[in-house]
């Protein structure tokens, strides 16, 4: 084979690779997973439940992801005859990938045991690696109202900021860790979804912790 020949026949493989990768490489319709890139900027107050997947809904369509159905992975208290919603039982049965394709969890029971969110997994809806532990500013914590299983916690102890309606200083809101590291190294440091109360519902108490009001957004189909 000649010169020219090789360099042809190299050049035509090369362009071919290259179509392959643009052909496999991820789209945001694959997209089933993302922490949210901004909060609501009233702290807790999400505007409810309604508020929190509108809000999913939103950043998913910008990113191009809008024509699945979202929901905030966010639990509620059972108050005023309405009984406690659990955030394990609103995101759909997976599997959930971020917006590189990678999946974090086959399956909700997965997603609450040996998942494979981390600080590079855990991504928003624009693909980015949210700030962590260590960066500046810390937004490594994310809203759930939940304990470790996904459940919303029992009795009259406020951990939802009075179910995602309320921003002022009272109350507080149970966080994960997206990053999965803390102040010490044990389990509710490493917990995605139950490391610690807020200090409070406001924007100013969840920053205080290194949080930014962000919370996980899931695909149900």
């Amino acid at each position: 084979m000649t010169r020219i020949a090789t360099l042809c026949t190299a050049a035509a493989l090369a362009a071919l690779g290259g179509a392959a990768a643009q052909a496999q490489a991820p789209t945001p319709a694959q997209m089933s997973f993302f922490v949210t890139s901004v909060g609501s900027g009233r702290g807790a107050d999400l505007g409810g439940l309604a508020g929190a997947d509108a809000h999913c809904q939103a950043l998913a369509q910008a990113a191009g992801a809008g024509q699945r159905t979202w929901r905030a992975y966010l639990s509620t208290s059972a108050v005023g005859g309405a009984p406690a919603v659990n955030a394990r039982d609103r995101i759909g049965a997976g599997p959930w990938r971020n917006a590189l394709g990678v999946v974090v969890a086959a399956s909700v029971d997965e997603l609450h045991g040996a998942n494979n969110l981390t600080k590079q997994t855990s991504l928003s809806e624009r693909g980015a690696v949210v700030n962590g532990r260590g960066d500046t500013p810390n937004m490594h914590d994310v809203l759930t109202g939940s304990q470790e299983d996904g459940r919303a916690f029992a009795g009259a102890e406020d951990r939802t900021c009075r179910n995602w309606t309320y921003g002022g200083p009272d109350g507080a809101a149970m966080v994960g860790h997206h990053d999965r590291i803390g102040l010490r190294d044990d389990a509710a440091s490493r917990s995605w979804n139950t490391s610690h109360p807020s200090r409070g519902c406001t924007q100013e108490a969840l920053v205080s912790t290194g949080g930014a009001g962000l919370f996980m957004c899931f695909a149900i189909n």
